[in-house]
């Protein structure tokens, strides 16, 4: 079962940063209490960083347990670890590495100093998710492109194809790097909650076709729906081409 997708619409960029920070603190703190170690899977880009800063500013973030919280990345960049341009380590220098995560539950993506390919590093994430206790997330934070990708699965892509794996290489990504590795469709789809982030003028059209459920050569947003929530987070530029 997935759920039908709720449209929250924020005044500006920050707004969607703090308003998704809030909103993981209070889901947090909420699993916590009812005994839950929680499963968070992040994203990169401004929006990624964004909301990582912006919990630190959270008052209640000091109420959560972040020694018991799961962290993930719905794709990383086949590049080495401490990289500039990996999603983690621009997750880190917005803050990630002050909340007190455990580092052995802080799961990044292996590079090319890691394993062999981005093959290989496919293969080795989806072993962990899956000794994770298969891949089942409290919460998948993901950003959405202009073009309407997500993770690292482009509209019309192959790997948008992959069925029955937990994460793909990806080879040849329109944008660079042109190698990745992104948890596949099925694997974003066993998500409890599923948050888009977004914001600005230049990804109207994502907004209106992830919404709107438009096939996967449109959107890949579209695919991806939260088991119990599935909420976009946007900006008014962002929201220009949805209803009133």
């Amino acid at each position: 079962m997935s759920t039908a997708p709720i449209v929250v619409v924020h005044p500006d960029k920050q707004s969607v940063a703090d308003g998704g920070a809030a909103r993981l603190v209070t889901t947090l703190i909420d699993l916590q209490a009812a005994g839950r170690a929680p499963h968070v899977s992040l994203t990169g880009g401004s929006l990624g960083s964004a909301i990582i800063a912006s919990i630190l500013e959270v008052p209640a973030h000091r109420a959560v347990d972040w020694s018991t919280v799961s962290v993930w990345w719905g794709d990383e960049r086949y590049l080495p670890a401490g990289d500039a341009d990996r999603n983690d380590t621009q997750n880190d220098a917005a803050g990630l590495d002050r909340l007190g995560l455990d580092p052995a539950k802080v799961h990044r993506v292996p590079g090319p100093d890691a394993s062999s390919s981005a093959e290989d590093s496919a293969d080795q994430y989806s072993a962990t998710v899956r000794g994770s206790g298969g891949g089942e997330f409290d919460v998948m934070i993901l950003g959405v492109g202009p073009d309407g990708h997500v993770a690292s699965l482009f509209p019309g892509h192959p790997a948008q194809l992959t069925t029955d794996a937990i994460a793909v290489a990806v080879h040849d990504s329109p944008k660079p790097p042109p190698d990745r590795v992104s948890l596949t469709f099925e694997c974003l789809g066993r998500s409890d909650r599923v948050w888009f982030l977004v914001a600005g003028a230049d990804k109207a059209e994502a907004v209106r076709n992830g919404v709107d459920g438009a096939g996967p050569e449109l959107s890949s947003a579209a695919q991806v729906r939260g088991i119990r929530e599935t909420i976009w987070l946007v900006d008014r530029d962002s929201a220009t081409e949805l209803p009133a």
